[in-house]
């Protein structure tokens, strides 16, 4: 990575475009110049980086010019009516949103799933949905090895997945409750804290919710497997950092619990933690600022033939969002 490259990032005050510029540094991505965009409310402020302390510009299409990579951490309605002028102005785009996720023109990259895919872009790519992302990077090496003929998950995601809002939220309801004062409800359709809720973003005609339809279709695409059957339930949960999955597969071969370990163990982007023993598996806290998809409490599922049953935690902060945008914009530097 000797050349340098000038990286823009929109929406670079908020969570994901905060966790970006962590990540950027971390990996130590090769930075010319980094430019922040945001709204005028954050205009003028100057962050403290490992680049350089850089002020905040408030946002016009202006500042594409000269960019080879803009990452979008805004809005999918913000990202449809921008990223494509930046685009246009010569930067590749690496989008957060769900703008384009399922356009068949733009890339719906996992770097541990689908690399080879970063060729076929056209100046936009997207980043995939938090829980999505954590979940193909386990599917993926069990369907290399056998196909996988049908996914039954549940989701744990934590209130990052709403935003600051979302934690703001479950720290002033937590607070309340301990203090005996009514709680307040105003970014979750019910109280959060002391609670699980069972229904993230909006309900879609056949009856499952938008988020659970995501990952349906988002899996199909990243590892080009429509034939999978899929069947998603995503529950918010009083955590602050890092979503949880139960995952139930059938495979068209039999596996079987102790090669899964071995294939799990051997695969890039995966922490294995798979002890039959009191804490010999992964949590939303031990996952929590940490770059790998964590795996464990695999076992062979015996409602079915052929069927494996584990356990995913990842941090949906960095490897459901900015960690993994980071990585694509590292798949195009080496190409």
């Amino acid at each position: 990575m000797d050349k340098k490259y000038r990286v823009a990032i929109v929406g670079a005050t908020g969570a994901v475009g905060q966790e970006i510029i962590k990540i950027l540094t971390l990996r130590q991505f090769p930075i010319a110049k980094l430019t922040l965009l945001a709204s005028e409310r954050s205009a003028g402020t100057k962050q403290i980086t490992a680049f350089g302390d850089i002020e905040i510009t408030t946002f016009a299409t202006e500042h594409f010019d000269g960019q080879d990579i803009v990452f979008f951490a805004t809005s999918g309605e913000h990202s449809r009516q921008y990223a494509p002028m930046a685009a246009k102005a010569g930067a590749v785009v690496i989008d957060n949103s769900s703008a384009f996720r399922l356009d068949d023109e733009v890339p719906l990259i996992v770097p541990e799933v689908n690399p080879h895919a970063i060729k076929d872009h056209k100046g936009i790519i997207s980043n995939p949905n938090c829980s999505t992302i954590q979940m193909v990077v386990a599917l993926n090496p069990i369907h290399q090895i056998s196909p996988i003929k049908r996914v039954v998950v549940s989701t744990y995601q934590a209130v990052s997945g709403a935003g600051q809002a979302g934690i703001s939220e479950l720290n002033e309801q937590v607070k309340d409750v301990m203090e005996d004062k009514p709680v307040k409800v105003n970014q979750f359709s019910k109280q959060i804290a002391f609670n699980l809720i069972p229904h993230i973003d909006v309900f879609q005609d056949n009856g499952y919710t938008k988020e659970e339809m995501k990952m349906v279709n988002e899996t199909w695409k990243i590892m080009d497997a429509p034939e999978i059957k899929i069947s998603a339930h995503c529950v918010r949960v009083p955590v602050i950092r890092a979503h949880s999955e139960a995952i139930h597969i059938e495979t068209e071969d039999y596996i079987g619990a102790k090669k899964a370990r071995g294939i799990f163990n051997q695969s890039r982007g995966i922490k294995l933690v798979d002890e039959q023993s009191d804490g010999g598996y992964p949590t939303p806290l031990d996952a929590s600022e940490t770059m790998e998809t964590w795996v464990g409490r695999i076992r062979e599922d015996i409602s079915c033939d052929n069927g494996l049953v584990f356990w995913v935690v990842a941090d949906q902060l960095w490897k459901g969002a900015a960690l993994n945008a980071v990585q694509i914009a590292e798949l195009l530097v080496e190409s």
